[in-house]
């Protein structure tokens, strides 16, 4: 079925590669996330979803094939300046500065992209000063968002593990990304929490921002995402809206580990 979707390509995967050594993570990998959408990248343990979100973020340098975010060419780029051209991320295994406040947390996301150079802190000028308090105002009103704005003076260690997952995601939008990437953000959670994170994700998205969605709960990536991509052994086996991927012989069998004859 053709692409209907006019809205334009934020992110596009074209015909990625990496090996590490002679063994291929990723193999000639296709794919683009429009502006606005929130697509899920799913598959079986193994198939490459993390390894592709690596290339994006910087962590790793495509084989061949290319990157391109908003018409930019990612290759060769840092992860400081992937950050800095709009992409921001969280982890599978929680990365917070534990012995930090959850403000203080959101901080660093919000002052990496700060232009107040050594020298306006050092003197504390009106310029910095006047910055300070922006960007502090910015991170209360993103642990609002998140909800989790009445425990911004605490460490993050003494914050349940539902709410570290809501303060990543928070410290990831400080740095204003256009597309906000969640690598298994439900991985621990509950299913009252990983309701309350579908609303969180649908509300990113309504807020302005694209999103891409590493997940393996199944029934969450059905009822968040406008788009699905499925990876199996580092390919593209299956693209398309959530009915379509459910119902799919080739992504049932890579779940499930029949033949697609089996399992149509």
């Amino acid at each position: 079925m053709p692409d209907t979707d006019t809205r334009k390509a934020l992110l596009e995967v074209d015909d990625v590669t990496i090996r590490f050594g002679g063994v291929s993570a990723l193999e000639s990998v296709s794919f683009d996330i429009k502006e606005g959408e929130i697509l899920g990248l799913i598959g079986p343990n193994g198939a490459g979803k993390t390894t592709c979100f690596n290339v994006m973020t910087g962590v790793y340098q495509a084989t061949s094939g290319q990157i391109r975010f908003d018409g930019r060419p990612l290759a060769k780029m840092k992860r400081f300046q992937i950050t800095k051209l709009g992409i921001a991320r969280t982890f599978q295994n929680i990365r917070l500065f534990k012995s930090m406040t959850a403000l203080e947390n959101v901080l660093v996301g919000v002052d990496a992209n700060s232009k107040v150079g050594l020298f306006n802190a050092l003197l504390r000028t009106p310029l910095h000063r006047r910055t300070e308090a922006e960007s502090i105002e910015a991170a209360y009103a993103l642990l609002d968002f998140v909800g989790v704005g009445g425990r911004a003076n605490e460490l993050a260690e003494n914050l349940s593990y539902g709410d570290q997952r809501r303060l990543e995601i928070a410290r990831a939008m400080g740095t204003r990304p256009k597309l906000l990437c969640l690598d298994e953000p439900a991985a621990g959670f509950n299913p009252a929490e990983k309701q309350r994170l579908m609303d969180l994700i649908r509300k990113v998205r309504d807020d302005g921002y694209t999103v891409l969605l590493i997940e393996h709960d199944m029934r969450l990536v059905m009822g968040v995402t406008d788009r699905v991509v499925v990876l199996e052994f580092g390919r593209k086996i299956a693209e398309g809206p959530p009915a379509e991927i459910r119902d799919d012989p080739a992504v049932i069998a890579a779940y499930l580990g029949v033949d697609d004859e089996d399992a149509s």
